[in-house]
C-alpha cells in the first residue's frame, strides 16, 4: 500500500518538474526580453511561479488519485492502460497550451488567456499573424517536451502503480483520501482560480519576469472563467463613488461646442462619409506624429490638407476589441472580447445605425475572411446593409495571407465609390490588411517589414485619393483614417507604454472646412460622437464616446492591455495591472494616484454596463 502513496505522490512531483521547467524555457526562448537578469532573478521567477504550478498540479493529479483508491477496493488490469492514456493526453495539452503561449508571447506581449480560445475557433486566421517557420519550431519543441513527459511518467512513475490486493483497505482509502484533501486545502473547486491569482506569481518590477513567473494553463483558465458575471468583476468603488468620478469625465454639463473650436466641415452632412481603418498602423511609423521620416508621404500630405488629430490613443491591442471602440464607441475590455457575444454587439448604438437613420446606405468591405472573430454577424448587427469581404476577390487575387492586399482593395473600393447615383448618400467603412503581421507585401522600399508594409498601405491610400479627386464625389466626402489598433513599434515599447497605443487620426477629403490640427488627448471610440457631433447628429447612446469639440470635454484617453489598462490626461500617465493589483507606471509620478482612480473608476463602469447588456 505504501506503494500507492508513493506513486500518488510521484505524480505530483513529476507535474511539479514539468511545470517549473517552463520558466527556464520561457526565459531562455525569450532571452532577449530578460538580459540582465541575476542567477537570483532566475530563481526568483521559478519559485515565485509555484504557486500556482501547485494549483495545476494537484487538480492534475486529481484523477490518478481518484484510480489508485478505486483499485485499493476493486483493482482492475484497465486501470493502468487508462493512466497511460490520461499521461499521453495532459502532458500533450500542457505541451501545447505552453509552447503556444510561449510563440504568441513574441506577438502579444502577455501570458495565454481566453483570448486563444476565441480565436482558436478561426483557426487560418488564427495563424495567419505565425509565420510558418514558427509554427514548426514549436511543434518540434512541443514533441520533445511531451517525450521527456510521457519518459518520465511511463518510465519512472507508472512503475510504482500496483494492483496488489491490500489489507486494511478502509484505513488505506482514508490515508489516501486525507492526501487528497491536504492537497486540495488551496484549491476548493472553481474557486481556486478566483482566490489564487496571478499576483501570486509577481515579485519584481520587470513585468517581463513576472509574466515568466506566470503558468500558462492556469491563466488560460483563470482568464476562461471570468468570461462571464461581469458586474461582480473590477469593484473598486462603491456605486455612489463610482458613478460621481464617471461623471466628471462623461457627463457633459455643457451643450455647446467650443466658440473658439474651428468648424470641421463645410457641410454639415456630406453625401458620402468614408471610414478607412488602418490596420496596425502606429504613431511611431506617422512622421507628423513623432514617428519615422518617410513612411507614410500620402498620410503626411492628407495630415497637411486636412484635420489632424495629434493625441489619439487606440482603446485596444486587438482589431476585435477595437472595432466597438472605434465603430460603437464602446470602450474595450482587458479581459474579454465584445465580439465574442453577438446579442450585446447588437444592443449597442453604432456610427451604421445612426448613418442609416438618416438616410445613408451602410456600406462593409473587408478584404479578408468576414467570419474570423465573428465579424459578419457583428456588422450585420451593426446596421451595415451590404457586406463585401474576400469571397467577392478571385484566389488569383488573395495573396496575402489575410486575404486580398491593399492594392486589390483600394481599387475595389475607389470604383465603388466613384459609381455613384444622383442623390444617394452613402456610409462606407473600409478595413485595411496588409501592414497586419506577417507584413508580406508586393512592395520593397524599406528594410524593416512592419514600416514597408505601412508604405505600401499608404501608397494605396494615395492612389485612391489622387482616383477619388479626379471625381465628383471628392467635393463632398469626407474620409476619417484611424487605426483600429497600433503596433510595438519600435520593439522596445513595453504593452502597457502609451506610445503603443498612439495612433493616427486624419479627416480628409472636400467636406473638411480648412486644414486643422486638433491636440486634445482622446480616445479612439470619443469618434463616433465627435463625428455625430460635427454634423449636428444626437449621439446621446454613445454613453463612452464624447465630442472632443466640447468645451466641457476633459481631455483623457484611456487603454487596456490583457487584464490592465492605461489613463492619460494633461498631467501625465499611467498604467495598471488588475493581476498583480499594483500600478506599472506614473509618467510623472505626481497626478499618478488620481489618474489610476480615473481608470479604475471607468474600468468598473464598464463592466457594470457591459454586465447588464
Amino acid at each position: 500500500m505504501k506503494q500507492r502513496l508513493l506513486f500518488t505522490l510521484s505524480v505530483f512531483a513529476s507535474w511539479m518538474l514539468l511545470m517549473a521547467l517552463q520558466k527556464p524555457i520561457f526565459m531562455l526562448y525569450h532571452y532577449n526580453l530578460i538580459a540582465g537578469c541575476s542567477l537570483a532573478d532566475w530563481l526568483k521567477v521559478v519559485l515565485h511561479g509555484l504557486t500556482l504550478d501547485v494549483v495545476v498540479a494537484v487538480y492534475l493529479t486529481a484523477i490518478p488519485l481518484l484510480l489508485t483508491v478505486v483499485s485499493v477496493w476493486r483493482p482492475q488490469k484497465w486501470m493502468t492502460m487508462a493512466l497511460r492514456i490520461y499521461f499521453a493526453v495532459t502532458v500533450t495539452a500542457a505541451a501545447v497550451i505552453f509552447f503556444v503561449d510561449l510563440a504568441l508571447y513574441t506577438f502579444w506581449g502577455f501570458r495565454l488567456d481566453a483570448t486563444l480560445l476565441f480565436y482558436i475557433r478561426f483557426p487560418g486566421g488564427a495563424m495567419a499573424s505565425v509565420p510558418v517557420w514558427i509554427s514548426v519550431k514549436q511543434a518540434f519543441y512541443s514533441l520533445i517536451y511531451i517525450a521527456f513527459g510521457l519518459i518520465l511518467i511511463n518510465r519512472g512513475v507508472m512503475r510504482l502503480f500496483t494492483l496488489e490486493a491490500v489489507r486494511h483497505k478502509m484505513l488505506w482509502s482514508l490515508a489516501l483520501l486525507m492526501l487528497a484533501a491536504l492537497g486540495f486545502v488551496p484549491v476548493k473547486g472553481r474557486r481556486a482560480y478566483h482566490k489564487t491569482s496571478l499576483e501570486a506569481a509577481y515579485f519584481s518590477e520587470r513585468q517581463v519576469l513576472n509574466h515568466a513567473a506566470i503558468n500558462p494553463a492556469f491563466s488560460l483558465i483563470l482568464s476562461a472563467i471570468k468570461q462571464h458575471d461581469f458586474s461582480s468583476q473590477f469593484r473598486f468603488f462603491s456605486d455612489e463613488e463610482r458613478a460621481e468620478i464617471f461623471a466628471e469625465m462623461y457627463t457633459a454639463t455643457d451643450k455647446e461646442r467650443d466658440a473658439e473650436a474651428p468648424d470641421l466641415l463645410r457641410n454639415k452632412r456630406p453625401s458620402d462619409i468614408l471610414i478607412v481603418m488602418l490596420e496596425s498602423i502606429s504613431a511611431g511609423a506617422i512622421e507628423p506624429l513623432g514617428g519615422e521620416p518617410g513612411v507614410t508621404p500620402c498620410l503626411n500630405r492628407l495630415a497637411d490638407e486636412g484635420i489632424l488629430f495629434t493625441n489619439i490613443y487606440a482603446n485596444s491591442f486587438r482589431t476585435d476589441r477595437a472595432l466597438t471602440s472605434l465603430l460603437n464607441g464602446y470602450l474595450s475590455q482587458p479581459t474579454t472580447s465584445l465580439m465574442k457575444y453577438p446579442g450585446k454587439c447588437r444592443a449597442l448604438p453604432s456610427l451604421a445605425k445612426s448613418f442609416a437613420a438618416e438616410g445613408y446606405e451602410t456600406r462593409m468591405l473587408y478584404g479578408g475572411d468576414i467570419t474570423y472573430t465573428n465579424m459578419h454577424t457583428y456588422f450585420i448587427g451593426s446596421g451595415y446593409e451590404e457586406i463585401v469581404s474576400g469571397k467577392a476577390f478571385p484566389p488569383e487575387k488573395q495573396l496575402n495571407k489575410w486575404g486580398a492586399n491593399d492594392d486589390v482593395t483600394f481599387d475595389y473600393l475607389s470604383g465603388w465609390l466613384r459609381d455613384k447615383r444622383e442623390g444617394e448618400r452613402r456610409f462606407t467603412s473600409f478595413l485595411t490588411i496588409s501592414s497586419h503581421e506577417p507584413f508580406v507585401v508586393p512592395y520593397a522600399r524599406l528594410k524593416d517589414p512592419y514600416l514597408n508594409a505601412v508604405a505600401f498601405t499608404d501608397s494605396c491610400i494615395g492612389a485612391l485619393v489622387d482616383s477619388l479627386k479626379a471625381s465628383p464625389v471628392w467635393d463632398d466626402m469626407l474620409i476619417v483614417f484611424m487605426s483600429d489598433h497600433g503596433f510595438r513599434y519600435p520593439d522596445r515599447l513595453t504593452e502597457y507604454e502609451p506610445a503603443r497605443y498612439h495612433i493616427p487620426l486624419i479627416w480628409a477629403g472636400g467636406a473638411v472646412a480648412s486644414p486643422a490640427r486638433i491636440e486634445t488627448i482622446a480616445s479612439q471610440s470619443d469618434l463616433a460622437a465627435t463625428l455625430l457631433g460635427a454634423m449636428g447628429m444626437d449621439a446621446g447612446e454613445f454613453v463612452f464616446s464624447r465630442d472632443i469639440m466640447r468645451r466641457d470635454a476633459p481631455p483623457f484617453a484611456f487603454y487596456t492591455f490583457s487584464n490592465g489598462f492605461g489613463f492619460i490626461d494633461g498631467s501625465g500617465a499611467s498604467a495598471y495591472d488588475n493581476d498583480s493589483n499594483r500600478r506599472l507606471m506614473h509618467k510623472p509620478e505626481e497626478g499618478g494616484a488620481e489618474r489610476l482612480r480615473k481608470g479604475k473608476a471607468l474600468l468598473q463602469t464598464l463592466y457594470d454596463d457591459l454586465g447588464r447588456i
